[in-house]
């Protein structure tokens, strides 16, 4: 089959009517470009100047210029954000995504493709299967994926990264070899070029992207599960996820599985806990304790097992009215032109606004639920605490997350 209608083939390529282009000027990105210029798709490229190298400028320039070559709009973006410390990939992964899908949603794009491929899954693999990831982290790169509030799509996860640099040498094109690609001091490109012995063994990088492609339909398999027992078990009430006794009869992945997913949401957190600490949880859940976990409180109770946010992981979270709490909160204030919300603050309830709240036994919310409660202030004068039954007009409304949602999995 032609290379353009494997690409084609993509996952949501042809339902997209306004398509993003992610293009760094690397030969997997360029193939990226130029297929989708080729096949008409309606496009416009963002290149991301990530300023680490001094020749990033020019080259996202040089981007430019092919893209105008194609007809095809271009923009750039520059990340400052690099302080020397910490995982350099890993935080200009998480920027690049924040700007992308920024620039897309101004931009009125439908979603965003990226030019991961085959050796990309491969080298994915291993990297995990390294750490001794399970199921989910040995999986397939997924060929569509919403993070950020944006779409992402994958549409080379079936094509060799050779076979693309194939179809640019044919068309005349050039690419950007990138030197952090040579530097053994990532692990990526110590796990390429450990791929060039495993070839010798049979473990080719088609090889190993069949096998996370396997197990990403046991990945998908046991989310259909979860869904199920998500649909059938949990419920939300008022910010805290309540999981009906039941749940600790599910099978053990499936279990894990649905945790996850809630203490994410409670959290507001990009990611779950990690895999020991989770488990050790469960076990002492299974015994009736109750337990702390990713700044929630998993609380064995005779309606189930509860899950909210811990008071401590929010005492100290302020924001200004009209801004989400804590990830996931907004408090709306009482209508009328004439309300004024100048110096009003919404933190956790706490202690001492509890008390403030005389009736909120009546509330049928847990006390530790409520200290962590959104709440909104004048100073040190407490105005409405909504789920405590000190509403004073307001409101409080918890919204999904941008990167995974527990509330989607009731939701089908």
């Amino acid at each position: 089959m032609p290379l353009r209608e494997r690409f084609l083939r993509g996952p949501g390529l042809r339902e997209t009517r306004a398509l993003g282009l992610a293009v760094s000027g690397g030969g997997d990105s360029m193939a990226l470009l130029h297929l989708a210029a080729e096949a008409g798709i309606a496009t416009r490229a963002v290149t991301v100047d990530h300023g680490l190298r001094p020749e990033a400028a020019d080259e996202a320039r040089a981007v430019g210029r092919v893209c105008a070559d194609l007809g095809v709009p271009h923009d750039i973006l520059r990340w400052e954000g690099w302080d020397g410390r910490g995982n350099l990939m890993d935080q200009a992964r998480r920027a690049r995504l924040r700007l992308i899908a920024g620039w897309a949603r101004g931009a009125g794009l439908e979603a965003v493709a990226l030019g991961h491929t085959r050796d990309d899954v491969a080298e994915t693999f291993l990297m995990r299967l390294a750490r001794g990831a399970g199921v989910d982290g040995l999986a397939a790169m997924q060929a569509v994926r919403r993070a950020e509030g944006m779409v992402w799509l994958r549409p080379l996860l079936g094509i060799g990264r050779e076979e693309l640099r194939a179809d640019l040498r044919r068309r005349g094109a050039s690419w950007i070899e990138d030197p952090s690609n040579d530097n053994p001091a990532f692990d990526r490109v110590r796990m390429r070029q450990a791929m060039e012995s495993l070839a010798d063994l049979g473990l080719r990088p088609e090889r190993l992207a069949d096998v996370a492609g396997h197990l990403a339909e046991v990945r998908d398999a046991l989310d259909l599960q979860l869904r199920e027992a998500a649909g059938r078990l949990a419920r939300v009430d008022r910010g805290d996820v309540v999981l009906a006794p039941p749940v600790l009869e599910l099978p053990p992945e499936i279990l894990r599985r649905l945790l996850q997913a809630a203490l994410q949401w409670v959290a507001s957190a990009e990611y779950g806990p990690r895999g020991p600490a989770l488990g050790e949880a469960m076990r002492r859940v299974f015994d009736g304790t109750t337990v702390t976990l990713h700044g929630c409180r998993l609380a064995p109770r005779r309606e189930g097992l509860r899950i909210g946010r811990e008071w401590q992981a929010v005492r100290s979270v302020v924001a200004a009215v009209g801004e989400r709490w804590d990830g996931r909160w907004d408090l709306q204030a009482p209508g009328g032109a004439d309300f004024s919300t100048d110096g009003l603050e919404t933190r956790a309830l706490g202690p001492e606004g509890l008390a403030r709240c005389p009736d909120w036994r009546a509330s049928g919310l847990p006390r530790p639920s409520l200290l962590a409660a959104p709440s909104v202030w004048r100073g040190d004068a407490l105005v409405a605490a909504p789920l405590a039954g000190l509403s004073n007009g307001w409101t409080a409304v918890a919204h999904p997350l941008q990167n995974g949602d527990f509330l989607s999995l009731l939701s089908h």
